[in-house]
């Protein structure tokens, strides 16, 4: 997968791997990482899946409805990638935070939806569920921001609620922020994002 990986000078803190939304790239969240924690260790990851020339990190159907066999293959390949990648640049595999925005946060969601352990917390922006009447492993305790748009035009409440309970049912410590913003990123999440993180981490 095309990436970029910028080492920090924390060696304590979470190697952060960041996932852009659609039509994006793996600089695109280089900034959000440089506010949360500009010491931290980043893996920046291009999706490699296109749709319409722009890249994602998997299919979707329509715009909301997933190719769910295409996220389940793709969900593996981040996966193997992350463990690849710790070996090749010599981070903590269990240390890795993941900030993932829109398309990226549905793929960071399905990471830890399908894997024991995957990652040591995460950030997710503007998320969905990324797959329903899967088993979720125990998240034991793993921290989890949440930052959602009330006026998202893309994602429904409902639909970040249902995350949030899933992902509460497994154990995990999520934290919620809601923006009277629609799906684009703003500033006041994102200092949200970086106190939770300051908490945390």
């Amino acid at each position: 997968m095309e990436h970029i990986f910028k080492e920090g000078n924390d060696k304590n803190a979470p190697t952060f791997l960041l996932l852009h939304g659609t039509g994006g790239n793996e600089r695109d969240l280089l900034p959000i990482a440089e506010m949360i924690s500009p010491n931290a260790s980043v893996l920046g990851v291009r999706g490699n899946v296109l749709e319409n020339g722009m890249p994602r990190f998997f299919r979707r159907l329509s715009e909301g409805v997933f190719d769910e066999e295409d996220l389940v293959f793709r969900t593996k390949e981040l996966y193997d990638f992350i463990e690849d990648m710790s070996k090749k640049y010599h981070f903590d595999r269990g240390n890795v935070l993941a900030i993932g925005y829109s398309n990226g946060a549905n793929i960071a969601a399905s990471v830890m939806y399908h894997y024991q352990d995957a990652l040591a917390g995460a950030i997710l922006l503007h998320p969905m569920v990324p797959l329903r009447e899967v088993e979720i492993p125990d998240l034991k305790e793993t921290p989890i921001f949440i930052g959602a748009g009330l006026n998202d035009p893309i994602i429904p409440k409902a639909e970040t609620t249902e995350l949030v309970d899933a992902l509460k049912a497994a154990n995990g410590i999520v934290t919620e922020y809601w923006g009277e913003a629609g799906h684009q990123l703003t500033r006041e999440e994102i200092v949200k994002a970086k106190q939770w993180y300051n908490d945390n981490f």
